[in-house]
């Protein structure tokens, strides 16, 4: 149990049109499905009081079942197109846990598409979430140096110049200024967040850094052949 009054809700939106690896949600990666992967980490999290599957395909709400996870309904068509925002997503699975008398104070947004995630995850984004009294806190990964936006480079009528002005003044490697992409492994924020802000990140997002090695966002088959070496070598 979370501890908290009004409970922590993990919700984990799993749709069934995805483009870039076809039926990704239900294929087996290195033995198992991705909603195993996300029910395994949600299970060995301790702050989270309840996880659903949000779906609107038969084959995964069956594949959620099957692996463990609560499929208490499923979600409308018209909430599972390609230009669905995942914030329309998050209040439909809200709103029908309220209307059944529950009063989550805490959301949790586990995306499948992250089979690197762990329990401790969950737990550190929701500890940092419920003692920094932010709105929201998401996992983050350092870029690379090579990558950071005081290196990065743009091309103005055919000439190479710095993207950022005053990265023409940073020539060391040691003098670049650390930089952070938002890794999709966890989301957390509160309830009010998204009634005051209308986003799940508010004006006050706290970011939980997280190593490299234990980040991957399964996009595209490339992807989903480096999650196959990575998991397989673990075993």
């Amino acid at each position: 149990m979370s501890g908290v009054p009004g409970g922590v809700l993990a919700i984990v939106p799993a749709r069934g049109g995805s483009k870039g690896v076809p039926r990704k949600n239900v294929l087996p990666l290195a033995g198992r499905s991705l909603l195993q992967y996300v029910h395994d980490a949600a299970q060995a999290a301790v702050r989270l009081d309840r996880t659903i599957l949000s779906t609107d395909d038969d084959e995964i709400f069956a594949e959620g079942l099957k692996v463990g996870l609560e499929v208490p309904f499923k979600r409308p068509a018209e909430l599972a197109r390609d230009d669905t925002p995942m914030i329309d997503v998050i209040r439909h699975a809200v709103a029908w846990v309220e209307a059944q008398g529950g009063t989550p104070e805490f959301i949790v947004l586990l995306q499948p598409t992250s089979p690197l995630r762990r329990g401790q995850h969950i737990d550190d984004v929701v500890n940092l979430l419920v003692t920094s009294r932010a709105d929201s806190v998401v996992t983050v990964v350092e870029v690379p140096k090579h990558l950071s936006p005081d290196y990065v480079m743009k091309i103005e009528n055919g000439v190479l110049r710095p993207f950022l002005p005053e990265g023409a003044r940073i020539t060391r490697r040691q003098d670049v200024r650390p930089a952070y992409f938002r890794d999709g492994t966890v989301y957390a924020f509160r309830r009010d967040t998204i009634a005051r802000h209308g986003t799940i990140y508010g004006e006050n997002c706290r970011p939980l850094v997280i190593d490299a090695a234990e980040s991957l966002s399964i996009d595209s088959p490339e992807d989903w052949a480096a999650a196959e070496r990575i998991l397989a070598a673990r075993g």
